[in-house]
């Protein structure tokens, strides 16, 4: 039992001991594993995209071929986006043959493992135990597989390598190192420079006796201080910035934004307050996290008051303060992004991912604790029962950790979109470059990733945040919504000339009654929605409908390609 006890519980000195190897090693395995199986789903066939990536990797075609997207409203606004940092990875590896859509797929397992290296260190250094670090680690990429926000390879992507490095870095009062992590953290994804920023000038504080005092060591402010410089310098260029797509929506503006409510692009705003304010996925401050185990940190705290009983508590390093300022930089953040809709970007980020690193590495320290106390209560006992005890309480932890992505079916979750029509890609990877297609089916979203070729509209690039790119994306879908359904040529014509569009994309239930009543998102552009069920329901053929016959080029599934200037020459 004592060996038993060395080997899962007891602290280290030595950071490269044969017990932290092992541990280590086995963090990075499960981290490849988890990782295989993302890759497996990426390249499960030709055309596979994540879901996410369709608006923030596409435009960066331009990358292998500058003449890709010429005057692409939606591409050159994706692209004005995108911080530097982000951008000048893809960048980068496009000059070395690698495109950006297999980058997108290859970039996450290279992002979790970096993680899981910082996550381990990081859990030890507040907790010299390995096997917390070990299920630290496993427990956050158990985490990271359930959401989208690694699997998306878009900027949000990069915080976790970036944002843990930093916690790390911070825990070992390395400057050189945090300064660094911030520094990236600014070009890659700048909203959680505040975060970092917040956690600098908290550490400047403390709680002592009922009051808050003030550090007395000047390496303190020094620390603080050189760390709150960079993270002024790396967000000096995003404040003076000015975004031709702008302004930001304003809090007035966004509450009347059906994009912002449920049916709506964005779902932001909720009419249940409880829903809004608590679990809204964008709004709320209790995030949907898992694994169910990864809640067991919120115990922590309980488990720190008895000592006595938990003697593995006393491992617990100062550095572990670090954790609470992260928390309450997370809170600080929630609420003043909420005050300030939407200039500091969606409330509940700020939560989610603060939470998701704070609960792993608790949760993982733990159950190390729970693991030594029951050890510990074992050792009056001798023989073969002792081990078979302790031998199910191990079942029951490996169960409830290793295996639970096992019970999972979904796991690791991707949201991968899959392309269902390769020959409609091929279509129009052979028309000009220039070609400009208008379309309100879903299937549009996929034509700039996959035949990389500018479309007009798109649901997936229905983003509300910044008026300027709303107002005109809005008013092109009101556009083609009047086209479509319009039996008048001359308003046909009028749009055509207006954007030079080249090929419309029709779907064939596109001129029933029941498709507008069918897709929701479709209803929010008013009054043209209206005007359109309107003639549909009477039975008036619209003049594109006329036109198909008679100017389809190319069609499969359920779906009509049809040549915009065959619809308008006389």
């Amino acid at each position: 039992m004592n060996y038993l006890r060395k080997f899962l519980t007891a602290p280290i000195s030595n950071r490269f001991s044969p017990v932290v190897i092992f541990w280590f090693s086995l963090s990075l395995t499960f981290a490849v594993i988890y990782g295989a199986m993302v890759l497996q789903k990426a390249f499960n066939g030709e055309y596979i995209v994540q879901d996410d990536a369709r608006q923030h990797v596409f435009w960066m075609q331009r990358f292998v071929n500058p003449d890709l997207f010429p005057g692409d409203y939606i591409a050159d606004y994706f692209q004005s986006v995108a911080p530097a940092g982000y951008t000048a990875v893809y960048r980068g590896m496009a000059l070395l043959g690698i495109e950006p859509l297999l980058l997108s797929k290859l970039l996450p397992i290279a992002l979790a493992i970096i993680t899981t290296i910082y996550c381990f260190g990081l859990t030890l250094q507040l907790f010299p135990v390995p096997l917390a670090a070990f299920i630290s680690s496993v427990l956050l990429n158990q985490s990271l597989w359930m959401k989208f926000d690694v699997v998306s390879a878009t900027p949000r992507a990069f915080l976790y390598p970036l944002f843990v490095g930093f916690l790390y870095y911070l825990s070992r009062n390395h400057l050189v190192g945090s300064c660094v992590a911030i520094a990236l953290l600014g070009l890659c994804y700048p909203q959680y420079v505040f975060i970092a920023s917040a956690i600098l000038a908290l550490r400047l504080i403390s709680w002592q006796s009922g009051r808050i005092s003030l550090s007395h060591n000047w390496r303190d402010y020094l620390f603080s201080g050189i760390g709150l410089a960079v993270a002024f310098t790396v967000m000096l260029p995003y404040a003076l910035k000015t975004n031709e797509y702008g302004p930001v929506l304003t809090t007035a503006d966004a509450v009347t934004s059906p994009e912002l409510w449920p049916g709506g692009r964005n779902p932001f705003y909720h009419e249940n307050p409880f829903y809004f304010w608590l679990i809204g996925e964008r709004s709320g401050i209790l995030p949907p996290l898992l694994p169910p185990l990864i809640w067991g940190g919120i115990f922590l705290p309980w488990v720190c008051r008895y000592p006595s009983r938990f003697p593995l508590i006393s491992q617990l390093s100062q550095a572990s303060q670090l954790l609470k300022n992260l928390i309450l930089a997370a809170v600080l953040m929630f609420f003043a992004a909420h005050s300030i809709l939407f200039k500091l970007h969606l409330p509940s980020r700020y939560i989610d991912h603060s939470f998701r690193i704070v609960l792993a590495v608790t949760t993982g320290i733990l159950i190390a604790i729970l693991i030594d106390w029951a050890l510990e209560v074992l050792t009056p006992f001798s023989g073969q029962g002792k081990q078979v005890i302790a031998a199910g309480m191990m079942v029951f932890f490996t169960a409830a950790l290793i295996f639970y992505p096992n019970y999972t079916p979904s796991f690791p979750r991707t949201n991968y979109r899959p392309g269902p029509l390769p020959d409609l890609y091929q279509f129009f990877q052979q028309q000009p470059q220039d070609s400009l297609i208008a379309s309100l089916s879903g299937e549009a979203n996929n034509l700039p990733t996959f035949s990389h070729r500018s479309i007009l509209v798109g649901r997936e690039y229905a983003i509300p945040y910044h008026q300027g790119y709303y107002r005109e994306f809005s008013q092109r879908m009101r556009d083609v919504i009047r086209a479509q359904y319009s039996g008048d040529k001359t308003v046909v014509q009028r749009v055509i000339e207006q954007y030079d569009i080249d090929f419309w994309l029709i779907e064939q239930s596109a001129f029933e009654p029941g498709y507008f009543t069918r897709n929701r998102w479709l209803q929010q552009y008013q009054p043209e929605a209206e005007a359109a069920i309107a003639s549909l329901e009477t039975g008036n053929l619209p003049f594109v409908a006329e036109a198909i016959a008679r100017c389809t080029v190319f069609n499969t599934g359920d779906l009509w390609v049809v040549q915009s200037q065959c619809m308008i020459k006389d």
